[in-house]
């Protein structure tokens, strides 16, 4: 099973090891999309969770006990074709390839099963194409 969630840390849990205890105690691996952890600060953690799912499920309890908020990720990244120039700066921040320009139309191809809901796309477009919605 695969789990998108969001974690949003308390500023006194920032230093907790949760993606290596949710590995060794749930034997759920935590494939880490995007992190904003700081000392002394909320922190957001976005993870693909995989594993099997009483020990996923098991493993969010054991985050949640912990005082640490559980959000699933349902956004997805959305490209309005009115919009988009085609011009490749969002290719070039995809680490995935979710996002691709080739020959010979020259056009932005959106492969969605690729897509990681990193972000990185979104501020990188000049003409404000590509956002993420529910």
């Amino acid at each position: 099973m695969r789990k998108r969630v969001t974690l949003i840390f308390p500023r006194h849990l920032v230093n907790v090891p949760v993606t290596y205890r949710l590995a060794k105690d749930f034997d759920v691996a935590a494939n880490i999309l995007r992190a904003r952890v700081s000392p002394n600060e909320v922190g957001t953690l976005v993870v693909e969770l995989s594993g099997d799912i009483d020990q996923v499920e098991a493993g969010l309890e054991w985050v949640q006990s912990l005082g640490i908020e559980v959000a699933e990720q349902t956004k997805e990244i959305q490209i309005d074709p009115d919009l988009c120039v085609d011009c490749g700066l969002c290719t070039g921040v995809c680490p995935t390839e979710a996002l691709k320009i080739s020959a010979p139309d020259w056009k932005l191809e959106f492969r969605r099963n690729r897509c990681v809901m990193c972000e990185q796309c979104i501020p990188t477009c000049p003409v404000g194409a590509i956002s993420a919605s529910l």
